[in-house]
């Protein structure tokens, strides 16, 4: 295995006990492949898995062999390599880490701000997207909101101010084709979840500024759950009701509840035009890659947010 020696010299990695190519591996080789050539070996095969931290090399003694299902002319060697994680995608991970708890930033502790202020700063110092208006594709698609010290939100966060509703989602989707912003707040409650929004337009004013202008508000038609979910209890103005005792009350108007929320759900949502010249706002984007946006607002409001599909919201 002279071959497999010379390149284990060039990758400076330790090889492990070598199995035939008749055995399955414990790790399925990826996609990812780099072509590499050794000494004695006409043609090596390299591939490697950065999630297992595995790689595979093959050596083959002529250009036959290219088939991983072909009559096998050498072994294959399984070797471990350790991969790193960007200092960038750590931070992201820690910072994303640090919202657990906080409600969307509504519930975090002085100490959990600073530590939260210390990462974004961190992150921002690293932003592989200096110009973001220069890379509007970046901005396009549905951004749900992680975290913001914006007090304006509180209000809407704090579940004691909207008794029997949840807030579920707070969005914001950009379309740079049309140049437009949606904000969107879903929200739950027992027997239905509605949306409220904002639709707006945007100029681009600098290299990382927009400039948003509001036109016009919408509140979504309520859209019927599967069935009422009354909780034992609900913290309105600070105090804790019990509602075990209404149980059978709700139960007993859930069918004729259903069947109004069903015909109001038929119904096409209510705009409202925002026609007032100060219904303008800004934002600046200070982090921006594929799957999470860092922007500041009005008053020094700092806002994060994930792209919808992403892996750092199941984390």
């Amino acid at each position: 295995m002279a071959s497999l020696s010379n390149l284990n010299q060039l990758l400076h990695i330790n090889t492990l006990p070598v199995t035939s190519l008749n055995s399955t591996p414990s790790i399925t080789p990826s996609t990812i492949t780099f072509g590499l050539q050794s000494k004695n070996a006409r043609k090596s095969i390299l591939v490697a898995d950065g999630l297992r931290r595995v790689v595979y090399v093959r050596a083959t003694a002529n250009d036959d062999d290219d088939e991983w299902g072909s009559e096998p002319s050498a072994d294959v060697a399984v070797a471990e390599v350790i991969v790193p994680e960007s200092e960038t995608e750590k931070l992201k991970k820690d910072l994303v880490g640090s919202f657990y708890g906080t409600a969307r930033g509504l519930k975090a502790a002085s100490e959990t701000r600073a530590e939260i202020f210390e990462l974004i700063s961190q992150l921002e110092a690293k932003n592989p997207t200096p110009a973001s208006t220069d890379a509007l594709s970046l901005l396009d698609g549905k951004w749900i909101l992680a975290y913001t010290s914006y007090a304006g939100l509180f209000p809407l966060l704090s579940s004691g101010l909207l008794p029997l509703l949840e807030v579920e989602e707070l969005s914001q989707t950009i379309d740079s084709e049309c140049l437009s912003v949606q904000n969107s707040v879903l929200l739950a409650g027992p027997l239905t979840t509605t949306s409220i929004s904002t639709n707006a337009k945007f100029e681009v004013r600098s290299p990382n500024r927009l400039q948003i202008k509001f036109e016009e508000g919408v509140i979504g038609t309520p859209q019927l759950t599967d069935s009422l979910e009354i909780p034992e209890t609900v913290e309105f103005l600070g105090q804790e009701i019990d509602l075990s005792s209404f149980k059978d009350i709700f139960t007993s108007i859930q069918n004729t509840a259903s069947s109004v929320v069903q015909t109001i759900s038929d119904q096409p949502p209510l705009k409202i035009p925002i026609s007032n010249s100060y219904a303008q706002s800004w934002l600046l984007t200070t982090y921006l890659d594929e799957e999470l946006r860092v922007a500041r607002g009005d008053g020094g409001s700092v806002f994060v947010l994930i792209k919808e599909g992403s892996s750092l919201l199941t984390n």
